[in-house]
């Protein structure tokens, strides 16, 4: 099984930079973001059209890429974390996280036993079809996923010790769209409860060794944080980057 480069790179201190992939379904566009410098891509299942199929060939373009794939599943279900981790995903993020149980399930369903429940298969994406020995692979997979939490609900803020303390929980992403909405306040990023939220997921985050992230199209508040210390740097979506190059071409033509 492949070493994750994403998990080294946090693992040394370094930020790291992607993207959310959920609309574009062809293979060039892992190469074109690997090309661009990017260190890992979302491919969005709880937003985005793709299919399973889509994903697992995806996945298999970015890998070759070099760089990391990750899925955000759709829910919290077995079915979805282990097959995306089968066809090679190198971790995963669960949405609408807002209770210790549900984390302490991401990991289990995520995790060969005895840390988790996840079923073994060793010759599929995850070890490039390849054969392997059986405890050495279940040790390595069980090492290199990453697990990945987003955190996007006043009631995770309100357990957010109790969520984060779960062994085997490596990233909480913040949503602040989701945020906002949970609290019934504008997304103002620049505002009192907001910031005071980022800072609360960032200082709990290094309490317990977890990485911490946020995804937002927003540049200046994205290098804020990670001056700060949040090291899961997340900008955009391909949806985003296409309309911002055709509004500003467009506006410059005109």
């Amino acid at each position: 099984m492949i070493k994750n480069s994403l998990r080294a790179k946090l693992e040394s201190g370094k930020p790291v930079f992607g993207t959310m992939m959920q609309e574009l379904r062809s293979p060039a566009v892992p190469m074109i973001l690997a090309n661009a410098g990017f260190d890992f891509i979302f491919i969005d299942m709880e937003h985005g059209a793709h299919t399973m199929e889509t994903v697992a060939d995806l996945i298999k373009v970015t890998r070759l890429a070099g760089i990391t794939p990750l899925i955000r599943v759709p829910d919290l279900q077995y079915h979805f974390i282990a097959r995306c981790l089968d066809a090679g995903a190198q971790g995963f993020m669960v949405p609408r996280i807002e209770t210790r149980k549900q984390a302490e399930r991401a990991v289990s369903y995520s995790k060969y036993p005895p840390m988790g429940e996840r079923g073994c298969s060793i010759n599929k994406g995850h070890n490039n079809y390849k054969g392997d020995d059986l405890l050495n692979f279940v040790s390595n997979a069980n090492e290199e996923n990453l697990v990945i939490l987003q955190i996007e609900r006043k009631a995770a803020m309100d357990d957010l010790d109790n969520i984060l303390s779960v062994e085997g929980v490596d990233g909480a992403v913040l949503g602040p769209n989701d945020m906002a909405v949970s609290y019934g306040v504008p997304n103002d990023l620049n505002g009192s409860l907001m910031n005071g939220i980022f800072e609360k997921v960032l200082e709990t985050g290094r309490k317990y060794g977890v990485y911490t992230g946020m995804h937002i199209a927003n540049l200046q508040k994205l290098v804020e944080w990670k001056n700060k210390g949040m090291q899961l740097i997340t900008y955009n979506t391909d949806i985003g980057f296409l309309n911002a190059g055709a509004v500003q071409g467009l506006k410059e033509l005109r």
